[in-house]
């Protein structure tokens, strides 16, 4: 079944109701390439939530231990780290069409973007108090980018909500509340945006992908795609989903069907210790990071 959606200059998506968590193909195409990161002497990660790349394709590592803003090369070379004396409990980082860097926290329960560097240039939230108001999260999640600098925070853990704001942090108005009907959410996990400024949301615990226009309004779902625990849209327009739970990676395009899958429950080369976060940089490599594995896995076509 497919959905209509009229999008901006009046053309028109068909976005599928259901998708099926199954590949089209027998044999992924993605595989596990060989370790490559060259960590400094005594750093070690902790619980891997989000990895982004830049222009550059340098990655950028979110992790629960110290030094957890890590900046590495597309080589493997370590340049950077920063964000002791910022970060509590990593989760979501972004990277924005400027190379700045967003990130959310759900400790202290803010959002704080970052230049490349880690200058802070702008601060959301109230440090350490969680709130349901319009200058407070509860353990935001993660937060998407436009082209223009406006952004939405899927304010997830505690609270059940999108916010959106202006390039400034100036509040624009929110959408969402607990539950399992169209537009409810149960953690709103992960959140994306297409060319065309449709608002993509990983309902994780409701087990789908839930799609609005920019002002709020619910478009369509992307059912039984597993828990979208980490979702990132490909520049050939293909979104990747990590699932936490199932430990593997799906392949999907923007209708929600399944083109391809990858990934088991495991330690070695492939498999995958919960993964949480995924992004791909460009020339096509996937990067996974794992919170029970501790690391972040390349991924390279076959």
């Amino acid at each position: 079944m497919l959905r209509k959606i009229a999008l901006l200059g009046g053309c028109v998506l068909l976005v599928a109701a259901t998708a099926w968590i199954g590949s089209s193909q027998e044999k992924s195409s993605y595989r596990a390439a060989a370790a490559w990161l060259k960590l400094p002497e005594g750093f070690q990660f902790g619980g891997v939530t989000a990895v982004a790349t830049d222009k550059d394709d340098n990655l950028f590592i979110f992790h629960r231990a110290k030094r957890p803003i890590a900046v590495f090369a597309r080589s493997g070379k370590f340049l950077r780290a920063w964000g002791d004396d910022q970060v509590k409990t990593a989760h979501g980082l972004r990277i924005d069409h400027e190379g700045n860097v967003w990130t959310t926290d759900l400790g202290t329960h803010q959002v704080i973007k970052y230049d490349p560097s880690g200058k802070v240039l702008l601060t959301l939230g109230q440090k350490n108090k969680p709130g349901t108001t319009q200058d407070t999260f509860n353990k935001p999640a993660d937060v998407a980018v436009t082209p223009a600098g406006d952004f939405y925070v899927a304010d997830g853990y505690g609270n059940s909500r999108v916010v959106h704001f202006s390039k400034e942090g100036k509040y624009l108005g929110e959408w969402g509340k607990k539950g399992k009907a169209a537009g409810d959410f149960n953690l709103p996990h992960a959140i994306f945006l297409d060319g065309t400024g449709l608002v993509y949301v990983g309902d994780r615990e409701n087990n789908r992908v839930q799609v609005f226009n920019p002002e709020g309004k619910f478009l369509a779902e992307w059912k039984q795609t597993g828990a979208p625990f980490g979702l990132f849209l490909q520049k050939n327009m293909q979104v990747m989903l990590a699932d936490g739970r199932a430990n593997l990676v799906r392949v999907m395009d923007l209708m929600g069907k399944v083109l391809d899958h990858f990934g088991e429950k495991g330690t070695g080369a492939g498999q995958f210790a919960l993964p949480h976060g995924i992004c791909v940089d460009s020339q096509g490599t996937v990067y996974v990071g794992e919170v029970e594995g501790k690391r972040v896995q390349k991924f390279v076509k076959s």
